[in-house]
Protein backbone atom coordinates (compact mmCIF):
# COMPACT_ATOMS: atom_id res chain seq x y z
CA UNK A 1 0.00 0.00 0.00
CA UNK A 2 1.37 3.36 -1.02
CA UNK A 3 1.86 6.19 1.40
CA UNK A 4 -0.87 8.28 -0.26
CA UNK A 5 -3.38 5.45 0.20
CA UNK A 6 -2.47 5.13 3.89
CA UNK A 7 -2.84 8.88 4.38
CA UNK A 8 -6.25 8.82 2.65
CA UNK A 9 -7.41 5.92 4.84
CA UNK A 10 -6.35 7.69 8.04
CA UNK A 11 -8.14 10.86 6.95
CA UNK A 12 -11.30 8.89 6.13
CA UNK A 13 -11.27 7.21 9.58
CA UNK A 14 -10.74 10.58 11.27
CA UNK A 15 -13.77 12.03 9.45
CA UNK A 16 -15.95 9.07 10.46
CA UNK A 17 -14.82 9.39 14.07
CA UNK A 18 -15.54 13.11 14.17
CA UNK A 19 -19.01 12.50 12.69
CA UNK A 20 -19.72 9.93 15.41
CA UNK A 21 -18.61 12.41 18.11
CA UNK A 22 -20.86 15.11 16.67
CA UNK A 23 -23.86 12.76 16.68
CA UNK A 24 -23.15 11.84 20.31
CA UNK A 25 -22.92 15.50 21.34
CA UNK A 26 -26.13 16.33 19.49
CA UNK A 27 -28.06 13.55 21.22
CA UNK A 28 -26.70 14.57 24.63
CA UNK A 29 -27.59 18.22 24.01
CA UNK A 30 -31.16 17.19 23.18
CA UNK A 31 -31.56 15.36 26.48
CA UNK A 32 -29.71 17.99 28.54
CA UNK A 33 -29.96 21.29 26.68
CA UNK A 34 -27.53 24.07 27.53
CA UNK A 35 -29.07 26.99 29.48
CA UNK A 36 -29.87 29.82 27.11
CA UNK A 37 -30.88 33.47 27.46
CA UNK A 38 -34.24 34.31 29.08
CA UNK A 39 -37.34 34.36 26.92
CA UNK A 40 -38.15 37.80 25.54
CA UNK A 41 -41.55 37.79 27.24
CA UNK A 42 -39.81 37.73 30.61
CA UNK A 43 -38.35 41.17 29.97
CA UNK A 44 -41.85 42.52 29.28
CA UNK A 45 -43.05 41.20 32.64
CA UNK A 46 -40.41 43.11 34.62
CA UNK A 47 -42.46 46.32 34.60
CA UNK A 48 -45.30 44.55 36.46
CA UNK A 49 -43.28 43.08 39.34
CA UNK A 50 -43.11 44.43 42.90
CA UNK A 51 -39.73 45.71 44.06
CA UNK A 52 -38.74 42.55 45.96
CA UNK A 53 -39.40 40.27 42.98
CA UNK A 54 -37.77 42.79 40.64
CA UNK A 55 -34.58 42.81 42.70
CA UNK A 56 -34.66 39.01 42.84
CA UNK A 57 -34.86 38.83 39.06
CA UNK A 58 -31.67 40.89 38.82
CA UNK A 59 -29.80 38.00 40.49
CA UNK A 60 -30.88 35.39 37.92
CA UNK A 61 -28.49 36.19 35.08
CA UNK A 62 -26.46 39.01 33.54
CA UNK A 63 -29.03 39.91 30.88
CA UNK A 64 -31.84 40.26 33.45
CA UNK A 65 -29.56 42.19 35.78
CA UNK A 66 -28.74 44.66 33.02
CA UNK A 67 -32.40 44.95 32.07
CA UNK A 68 -33.45 45.64 35.67
CA UNK A 69 -30.73 48.22 36.25
CA UNK A 70 -31.05 50.12 32.97
CA UNK A 71 -34.71 49.85 31.92
CA UNK A 72 -36.60 52.87 33.28
CA UNK A 73 -39.93 51.22 32.41
CA UNK A 74 -39.34 48.58 35.11
CA UNK A 75 -39.28 51.30 37.79
CA UNK A 76 -42.23 53.45 36.75
CA UNK A 77 -44.56 51.56 39.15
CA UNK A 78 -42.79 50.89 42.46
CA UNK A 79 -44.66 48.59 44.85
CA UNK A 80 -43.06 47.70 48.19
CA UNK A 81 -44.83 44.99 50.21
CA UNK A 82 -43.80 42.00 52.32
CA UNK A 83 -41.11 40.95 53.07
CA UNK A 84 -39.18 44.09 52.07
CA UNK A 85 -41.43 46.67 53.73
CA UNK A 86 -40.27 46.08 57.32
CA UNK A 87 -36.60 46.53 56.39
CA UNK A 88 -36.96 49.37 53.91
CA UNK A 89 -35.12 52.55 54.94
CA UNK A 90 -35.48 55.97 53.37
CA UNK A 91 -31.95 55.81 51.94
CA UNK A 92 -32.69 52.54 50.13
CA UNK A 93 -36.04 53.87 48.90
CA UNK A 94 -34.31 56.96 47.49
CA UNK A 95 -31.94 54.73 45.52
CA UNK A 96 -34.82 52.61 44.22
CA UNK A 97 -36.98 55.56 43.16
CA UNK A 98 -34.00 57.26 41.48
CA UNK A 99 -34.00 54.42 38.90
CA UNK A 100 -37.23 55.88 37.47
CA UNK A 101 -35.29 59.05 36.54
CA UNK A 102 -38.18 61.32 37.55
CA UNK A 103 -40.78 59.33 35.59
CA UNK A 104 -42.32 57.52 38.58
CA UNK A 105 -46.10 57.06 38.15
CA UNK A 106 -47.12 54.75 41.02
CA UNK A 107 -45.58 54.68 44.49
CA UNK A 108 -47.09 52.02 46.76
CA UNK A 109 -45.50 51.66 50.20
CA UNK A 110 -47.45 49.01 52.10
CA UNK A 111 -46.89 49.10 55.87
CA UNK A 112 -43.47 50.74 55.50
CA UNK A 113 -43.19 52.03 59.06
CA UNK A 114 -39.71 53.55 58.64
CA UNK A 115 -40.77 56.09 56.01
CA UNK A 116 -41.25 59.61 57.41
CA UNK A 117 -42.73 62.85 56.09
CA UNK A 118 -39.26 64.12 55.20
CA UNK A 119 -38.38 61.02 53.18
CA UNK A 120 -41.70 61.06 51.31
CA UNK A 121 -41.28 64.75 50.50
CA UNK A 122 -37.78 64.17 49.09
CA UNK A 123 -39.05 61.39 46.82
CA UNK A 124 -41.93 63.50 45.54
CA UNK A 125 -39.68 66.48 44.84
CA UNK A 126 -37.66 64.28 42.47
CA UNK A 127 -40.74 62.52 41.07
CA UNK A 128 -43.40 65.24 40.68
CA UNK A 129 -45.56 63.31 38.20
CA UNK A 130 -46.80 60.52 40.49
CA UNK A 131 -50.41 59.65 39.66
CA UNK A 132 -51.08 57.02 42.33
CA UNK A 133 -49.77 57.32 45.88
CA UNK A 134 -50.45 54.40 48.25
CA UNK A 135 -49.11 54.64 51.80
CA UNK A 136 -51.45 52.43 53.91
CA UNK A 137 -50.07 51.47 57.31
CA UNK A 138 -47.06 53.82 57.00
CA UNK A 139 -47.35 54.92 60.62
CA UNK A 140 -44.26 57.11 60.36
CA UNK A 141 -46.31 59.52 58.23
CA UNK A 142 -48.70 62.14 59.59
CA UNK A 143 -51.80 63.68 57.99
CA UNK A 144 -49.96 66.99 57.68
CA UNK A 145 -47.07 65.31 55.85
CA UNK A 146 -49.45 63.59 53.43
CA UNK A 147 -51.27 66.87 52.73
CA UNK A 148 -47.94 68.54 51.99
CA UNK A 149 -47.02 65.69 49.63
CA UNK A 150 -50.37 65.86 47.81
CA UNK A 151 -50.07 69.65 47.58
CA UNK A 152 -46.64 69.24 45.93
CA UNK A 153 -48.04 66.70 43.47
CA UNK A 154 -50.87 69.10 42.59
CA UNK A 155 -48.55 71.80 41.25
CA UNK A 156 -48.27 72.68 37.55
CA UNK A 157 -51.76 71.31 36.80
CA UNK A 158 -50.64 67.76 37.52
CA UNK A 159 -53.37 65.19 38.25
CA UNK A 160 -53.13 62.88 41.26
CA UNK A 161 -55.60 60.12 40.48
CA UNK A 162 -55.76 58.10 43.70
CA UNK A 163 -54.52 58.20 47.27
CA UNK A 164 -54.59 55.38 49.84
CA UNK A 165 -53.97 56.40 53.45
CA UNK A 166 -55.77 53.86 55.62
CA UNK A 167 -53.91 53.09 58.82
CA UNK A 168 -52.49 56.62 59.12
CA UNK A 169 -53.15 57.89 62.65
CA UNK A 170 -55.21 60.94 63.62
CA UNK A 171 -56.82 61.75 60.27
CA UNK A 172 -59.70 64.16 60.87
CA UNK A 173 -62.57 65.28 58.69
CA UNK A 174 -60.75 68.55 58.01
CA UNK A 175 -57.72 66.61 56.77
CA UNK A 176 -59.95 64.52 54.51
CA UNK A 177 -61.73 67.54 53.04
CA UNK A 178 -58.38 69.18 52.37
CA UNK A 179 -57.11 66.10 50.53
CA UNK A 180 -60.37 65.72 48.60
CA UNK A 181 -60.17 69.32 47.44
CA UNK A 182 -56.82 68.70 45.76
CA UNK A 183 -58.03 65.60 43.96
CA UNK A 184 -61.31 67.22 42.89
CA UNK A 185 -59.66 70.40 41.60
CA UNK A 186 -57.10 68.47 39.59
CA UNK A 187 -59.48 65.74 38.45
CA UNK A 188 -63.06 67.04 38.00
CA UNK A 189 -64.02 63.77 36.27
CA UNK A 190 -63.15 61.81 39.43
CA UNK A 191 -66.77 61.60 40.59
CA UNK A 192 -67.95 60.55 37.11
CA UNK A 193 -65.81 57.41 37.02
CA UNK A 194 -67.32 54.13 37.95
CA UNK A 195 -65.66 53.43 41.29
CA UNK A 196 -65.11 49.92 42.53
CA UNK A 197 -66.67 48.80 45.81
CA UNK A 198 -64.41 48.24 48.79
CA UNK A 199 -65.11 44.81 50.25
CA UNK A 200 -63.83 43.66 53.61
CA UNK A 201 -62.83 40.15 52.57
CA UNK A 202 -60.76 41.18 49.57
CA UNK A 203 -57.11 41.93 50.14
CA UNK A 204 -56.05 45.11 48.39
CA UNK A 205 -53.85 44.08 45.48
CA UNK A 206 -51.74 47.12 44.76
CA UNK A 207 -50.02 45.34 41.91
CA UNK A 208 -53.36 45.28 40.06
CA UNK A 209 -54.42 48.72 41.23
CA UNK A 210 -51.37 50.18 39.51
CA UNK A 211 -53.22 49.66 36.22
CA UNK A 212 -56.85 49.71 37.36
CA UNK A 213 -59.16 52.47 36.18
CA UNK A 214 -61.92 52.03 38.75
CA UNK A 215 -59.82 52.79 41.80
CA UNK A 216 -61.32 55.30 44.22
CA UNK A 217 -59.81 58.73 44.63
CA UNK A 218 -59.24 58.27 48.37
CA UNK A 219 -59.71 54.95 50.11
CA UNK A 220 -60.99 56.40 53.41
CA UNK A 221 -64.18 58.35 53.97
CA UNK A 222 -66.47 59.49 56.74
CA UNK A 223 -68.28 56.50 58.20
CA UNK A 224 -72.07 57.07 58.00
CA UNK A 225 -72.52 55.44 61.40
CA UNK A 226 -69.77 56.75 63.71
CA UNK A 227 -68.92 59.91 61.70
CA UNK A 228 -65.19 59.13 61.88
CA UNK A 229 -62.65 58.97 59.04
CA UNK A 230 -62.05 55.26 58.40
CA UNK A 231 -62.25 52.58 55.73
CA UNK A 232 -65.93 52.13 54.88
CA UNK A 233 -66.93 48.77 53.41
CA UNK A 234 -69.79 47.71 51.16
CA UNK A 235 -71.85 44.63 51.92
CA UNK A 236 -71.80 41.72 49.48
CA UNK A 237 -75.22 40.30 50.37
CA UNK A 238 -77.92 40.82 47.77
CA UNK A 239 -80.60 41.15 50.44
CA UNK A 240 -78.70 44.01 52.08
CA UNK A 241 -78.23 45.83 48.77
CA UNK A 242 -82.02 46.05 48.39
CA UNK A 243 -82.52 47.57 51.83
CA UNK A 244 -83.29 51.25 52.29
CA UNK A 245 -81.64 53.51 53.19
CA UNK A 246 -78.63 52.36 51.19
CA UNK A 247 -76.10 53.22 53.90
CA UNK A 248 -77.86 50.98 56.42
CA UNK A 249 -75.36 48.26 55.64
CA UNK A 250 -72.27 50.41 54.99
CA UNK A 251 -69.77 51.27 57.64
CA UNK A 252 -66.33 50.74 59.12
CA UNK A 253 -65.27 47.53 60.84
CA UNK A 254 -65.83 49.10 64.26
CA UNK A 255 -69.48 49.78 63.52
CA UNK A 256 -70.40 46.66 61.53
CA UNK A 257 -68.95 43.16 61.99
CA UNK A 258 -67.85 41.86 58.59
CA UNK A 259 -67.31 38.26 57.55
CA UNK A 260 -63.67 37.70 56.59
CA UNK A 261 -64.73 34.99 54.16
CA UNK A 262 -67.60 36.44 52.11
CA UNK A 263 -67.41 40.13 53.01
CA UNK A 264 -71.03 40.33 54.13
CA UNK A 265 -72.35 41.89 57.31
CA UNK A 266 -72.78 39.51 60.24
CA UNK A 267 -75.70 39.54 62.66
CA UNK A 268 -74.84 39.06 66.32
CA UNK A 269 -76.86 35.85 66.57
CA UNK A 270 -74.99 34.27 63.60
CA UNK A 271 -71.47 35.43 64.44
CA UNK A 272 -68.77 32.76 64.64
CA UNK A 273 -65.08 32.98 65.49
CA UNK A 274 -62.18 31.63 63.47
CA UNK A 275 -58.90 30.39 64.91
CA UNK A 276 -57.22 33.48 63.47
CA UNK A 277 -59.66 35.68 65.47
CA UNK A 278 -61.46 36.82 62.32
CA UNK A 279 -65.24 37.03 62.30
CA UNK A 280 -67.23 34.59 60.17
CA UNK A 281 -70.90 34.32 59.35
CA UNK A 282 -72.59 31.02 60.12
CA UNK A 283 -72.87 29.98 56.46
CA UNK A 284 -69.14 30.42 55.83
CA UNK A 285 -68.25 28.79 59.16
CA UNK A 286 -70.16 25.65 58.21
CA UNK A 287 -68.39 25.34 54.86
CA UNK A 288 -64.81 25.65 56.13
CA UNK A 289 -62.65 22.79 57.40
CA UNK A 290 -62.37 22.64 61.20
CA UNK A 291 -59.51 21.92 63.58
CA UNK A 292 -59.61 18.35 64.90
CA UNK A 293 -59.25 19.57 68.49
CA UNK A 294 -61.08 22.88 68.93
CA UNK A 295 -63.51 22.57 65.99
CA UNK A 296 -62.69 26.07 64.74
CA UNK A 297 -61.79 26.91 61.14
CA UNK A 298 -59.32 29.29 59.57
CA UNK A 299 -60.46 31.83 57.05
CA UNK A 300 -58.90 31.24 53.63
CA UNK A 301 -56.39 34.01 54.14
CA UNK A 302 -54.83 32.18 57.13
CA UNK A 303 -55.51 28.58 56.08
CA UNK A 304 -51.78 27.87 55.73
CA UNK A 305 -51.26 28.25 59.48
CA UNK A 306 -52.77 24.84 60.24
CA UNK A 307 -50.68 21.67 60.21
CA UNK A 308 -51.94 18.37 58.79
CA UNK A 309 -52.74 15.65 61.28
CA UNK A 310 -51.38 12.16 60.69
CA UNK A 311 -54.25 10.54 62.61
CA UNK A 312 -57.08 12.01 60.55
CA UNK A 313 -57.64 13.81 57.26
CA UNK A 314 -58.20 17.14 59.03
CA UNK A 315 -55.72 19.57 60.54
CA UNK A 316 -54.59 20.91 63.92
CA UNK A 317 -54.55 24.69 64.30
CA UNK A 318 -51.47 26.49 65.57
CA UNK A 319 -53.20 27.38 68.85
CA UNK A 320 -54.01 23.75 69.73
CA UNK A 321 -50.62 22.63 68.51
CA UNK A 322 -48.94 25.14 70.83
CA UNK A 323 -51.07 24.02 73.77
CA UNK A 324 -50.24 20.35 73.08
CA UNK A 325 -46.53 21.10 73.04
CA UNK A 326 -46.82 23.05 76.28
CA UNK A 327 -48.58 20.14 78.00
CA UNK A 328 -45.89 17.78 76.70
CA UNK A 329 -43.15 19.93 78.15
CA UNK A 330 -44.92 20.16 81.53
CA UNK A 331 -45.61 16.41 81.68
CA UNK A 332 -42.06 15.35 80.88
CA UNK A 333 -40.43 18.41 82.53
CA UNK A 334 -38.46 19.28 79.42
Amino acid sequence: MEFSDIEEKIEHEAIEKSMQMMSIQASSSDSNPEPGPPHEALFLALAYLPVYELLSMSEVCLSLRDAVNTDVLSWINIIVDKPLNRRLSEEILMKITSKAEGKLRTLALINCERITNRGLQQIIEKNPFIKKLYVPGCTGLTPEGIIKAVEKLSENKHTLESLHIRGIYRITKDHLRNLQSYLQVNSPQQNQKKQRHILYHEDTNYLLLANEEGDRGIDVEICPKCDEVRMVFDCTKDACKRKLPAYRCRGCCRCIPWCAECGGCVELDSMEDAVCKDILCLDCWLQLAKCNLCNKPYCRQHANLGSNSSDSPGFVCDVCQGQSQQLYYVEYEI
